[in-house]
């Protein structure tokens, strides 16, 4: 499907609530499977990502049902059991990695399997340290399809090259069912939903700075409150610092501080945020954002705050072409690794728009402030988060844009363009 967007001639105004976190409603459902008892996850995302993870746990005997439209009960007795088929986790690679370290700990085996763009996807960064544990994956050069032999499993104490909550959530998860102790530290501290959770549920863990430990452990069922996506969230945000005369709020987004890089990434160009009415719902911080219309200057973002807000940083690529000054990206070559090489769809697609952007190892150095021309059409190599920051581009383009496969927006926000509608004053 392609979709044809046009300059705002006008502010975005008013209030909309950001659709439930796709990162929480993935972790809600796997650690509910592992719960005994009755859990409630209030506000599930249905993104097709969560809809995968839900479909393969339904898959291996977890009693699963919506009493309303965002509301999953899950009934489980804590224990999974094989699947006669293969477990299909669709475009989503935080279902193949996580539930990895989850079936690696089973007494059966299993195959997971992906569609074209996932089994692309780098997965030896989690075979190498789950095979320390003691399981077996074959792989073919470490894409999937993977096929996992459950074995018992015994507890490592890692040390991970990268920051990655992927990563990072597949060895804790392995580690519930692991021998002894299993400790991950990462050289900079990534989302921390996983541990969050677990904690919430009763798990036997500890968390210091970017070093966590993890021992074997019965969750505990409960009601898991999701917030809003910051992700889905920060669409809204761009937009609403870049078309003039915007000032909007968004309701229960998700403040967890290791996912609002971009929020601080906007306070240092200069951007009008307030937080409002901040609270903490099942373990994450939650609150209200009010956005407006600003001036704002360039900066250089990259080092520990890159695991913060790396997959915000296609439009955050898009709010540098409207600053003043060199806008530096650096040490984010893992986006080169996500559904697309994010650093060379950025840089060409923003380049067909009129941005004065050049292309980096490890990421991109834009120039503005810039007005976006448009006239084009766009490439979107079926990667949902490139879809999405076009669009917003093309909300300041002086002409009418057009955006190729726009239906993989469904990937993680099918709601995306009611909202838009919704502040079109």
């Amino acid at each position: 499907m392609q979709t044809t967007v046009r300059q705002l001639k006008t502010g975005l105004t008013g209030t909309i609530e950001i659709p439930s976190d796709k990162s929480i409603s993935h972790r809600a459902i796997m650690l509910s499977s592992l719960a005994f008892g009755k859990s409630t996850i209030k506000n599930f995302s249905k993104g097709q990502d969560p809809i995968s993870t839900l479909n393969l746990f339904k898959a291996m005997g977890v009693d699963t049902r919506f009493t309303d439209e965002n509301t999953l009960m899950i009934n489980s007795t804590g224990k999974l059991i094989s699947s006669k088929n293969e477990l299909s986790c669709g475009n989503s690679g935080t279902t193949m990695r996580l539930v990895s370290g989850i079936l690696a700990g089973q007494n059966f085996d299993s195959i997971l399997t992906g569609d074209e763009s996932l089994s692309k996807r780098p997965m030896k960064r989690i075979i190498e340290p789950l095979s320390l544990m003691g399981t077996k994956i074959e792989s073919l050069e470490y894409h999937a399809p993977l096929k996992i032999y459950g074995q018992q499993l015994v507890g490592i104490d890692y040390v991970s090259p990268l920051a990655s909550a992927q990563v990072k959530s597949s060895i804790l998860l392995a580690g519930l069912f692991a021998k002894g102790k299993t400790s991950f530290t990462e050289p900079y501290k990534s989302r921390n939903h996983t541990e969050l959770m677990l904690e919430y549920m009763g798990a036997n863990i500890t968390c210091n700075n970017t070093k966590t430990t993890i021992q074997q452990s019965q969750l505990e069922a409960k009601t898991i409150e999701i917030a809003g996506d910051i992700s889905s969230a920060a669409y809204f945000i761009v937009a609403a610092l870049i078309v003039p005369n915007s000032d909007i709020i968004l309701k229960n987004v998700g403040l967890n501080p290791t996912r609002t890089g971009i929020l601080d990434v906007c306070k240092q160009m200069g951007a009008n945020i307030e937080i409002l009415d901040k609270k903490t719902v099942s373990g994450e911080a939650v609150g209200d954002l009010r956005i407006k219309y600003s001036k704002l200057k360039a900066c250089t973002i990259k080092g520990d705050i890159i695991p913060r807000l790396i997959d915000e940083l296609p439009i955050i690529a898009i709010l540098a072409t409207q600053a003043d000054g060199e806008t530096i990206v650096k040490d984010a070559q893992d986006l080169r690794n996500k559904e697309s090489d994010r650093i060379k769809s950025v840089v060409t697609e923003l380049s067909k728009l009129g941005a004065i952007i050049k292309e980096t190892s490890d990421g991109f150095i834009i120039n503005g402030k810039t007005d976006l021309i448009g006239d084009c059409e766009v490439e979107t190599f079926k990667d949902h988060r490139l879809i999405m920051s076009l669009f917003v581009a093309g909300l300041i383009c002086q002409k009418p844009i057009s955006i190729k496969d726009f239906e993989w927006i469904n990937i993680s926000f099918p709601e995306f363009e009611k909202l838009f509608n919704n502040l079109y004053s």
